[in-house]
């Protein structure tokens, strides 16, 4: 099955791969509203989907994200297709996509790396998912809401990361970086603030 892949913006200042999350495809308004926010920035952004994501849409069934190698193997495929040696590439992703691209940030291809809210455990469970998030080389900023269920900053800040690993954490934010309307923010602010961030990095 080929991967579809949506197309945004110019790569002035480079090009960014941009994985979605377990539960929904990169369609999802979050997604858009990430692939916009980057396009604005001067990146060409190319979202795309992951096997499972994309016979859902065909079968118009639920099923459960396929398992790590796919999953990995099919960022590899698209860092390779569309690497470019005078273009920086970055790679990010929605929680599991972003999980996947920090897991290929040592790729000799990769520049750098964004991860919008990092599953740091899964629900309700304690294990954490950092094992290769203590010996990365190269930048991956993660942008967490404090109160995310999948790592909040109690527990997050007490994690041995490689200093390559800068996390920046979103006032009163959950999973989906959204904060209560009682934090006096917005999710849309909270956005602004990631790509603000991003565009220093450019």
């Amino acid at each position: 099955m080929q991967t579809v892949v949506q197309i945004e913006g110019q790569p002035n200042k480079g090009r960014v791969l941009l994985a979605h999350g377990a539960g929904a495809g990169s369609d999802s308004a979050f997604m858009q509203q990430l692939s916009s926010g980057l396009a604005a920035l001067g990146l060409e952004v190319i979202r795309f989907e992951f096997p499972y994501m994309q016979r859902i849409r065909v079968e118009q069934k639920r099923r459960p994200p396929d398992r790590q190698p796919v999953l990995l193997d099919c960022f590899e495929q698209l860092i390779d297709t569309y690497y470019s040696p005078d273009i920086p590439l970055y790679i990010s992703g929605k929680s599991m996509g972003g999980r996947m691209a920090s897991m290929l940030m040592e790729h000799p291809k990769v520049t750098a790396g964004w991860v919008f809210g990092y599953p740091f455990h899964a629900p309700g469970k304690q294990q954490p998912r950092i094992e290769h998030l203590q010996a990365l080389q190269k930048p991956l900023t993660i942008f967490q809401g404090e109160r995310d269920p999948m790592g909040n900053r109690d527990e997050v800040q007490n994690y041995p990361l490689s200093d390559a690993v800068r996390i920046h954490w979103l006032k009163d934010g959950n999973h989906e970086l959204k904060p209560r309307k009682s934090a006096g923010c917005t999710q849309e602010q909270h956005l602004a603030s990631c790509f603000a961030v991003i565009g220093a990095q450019l």
